[in-house]
């Protein structure tokens, strides 16, 4: 019986390896299709941005946004050249005029972006942390195995439970 658990032991380590490697999807996600055509047409310039009102906590909003996208800035609320050269890229990849400032129909359509990245990545998740189950804390009669992870700490904990101290 020890051999049988053992065998479905190492088969499951060798099925797993290979989901391991699968990585991320490369499926193309339309998400450009809920935005307003009239986002591609309408610049922006420093004044459409004034109307949207960003204050820093905004623009660090922004930042963050735009670091979740692939677009990496740094987060420290101001708009300075190295921000605006992201945002210019961020709008080429996109499709809008390339100008580095922000209107409205940009904004809303780099927050609904983001939203629908982050939705996108949570759904493709296995477990979200409340699916979880609760781990016990304290006594109990669990034994620990000092053992490093991955397939060698599996095998090293089968081999141990199987065989370890009575």
């Amino acid at each position: 019986m020890r051999v049988f658990i053992l065998a479905l032991s190492v088969l499951g380590i060798l099925v797993s390896a290979n989901a391991a490697k699968a990585g991320p999807s490369t499926t193309n996600r339309d998400l450009l299709a809920s935005v307003d055509p009239a986002t591609f047409a309408q610049e922006a310039t420093q004044e459409t941005e004034d109307q949207i009102g960003l204050d820093k906590g905004k623009r660090r909003d922004v930042q963050r946004r735009l670091t979740g996208l692939g677009f990496d800035t740094k987060v420290n609320g101001r708009f300075d050249k190295s921000t605006r050269a992201v945002i210019t890229r961020w709008q080429a990849a996109r499709g809008y005029p390339k100008t580095g400032f922000l209107n409205t129909l940009q904004h809303q359509a780099l927050l609904t972006e983001s939203v629908s990245a982050a939705q996108a990545s949570f759904s493709s998740s296995d477990k979200s942390v409340d699916d979880r189950p609760t781990r016990r804390r304290g006594g109990g009669g669990a034994r620990h195995h000092r053992s490093g992870g991955g397939p060698g700490g599996l095998i090293g904990g089968v081999v141990g439970g199987l065989f370890g101290r009575r």
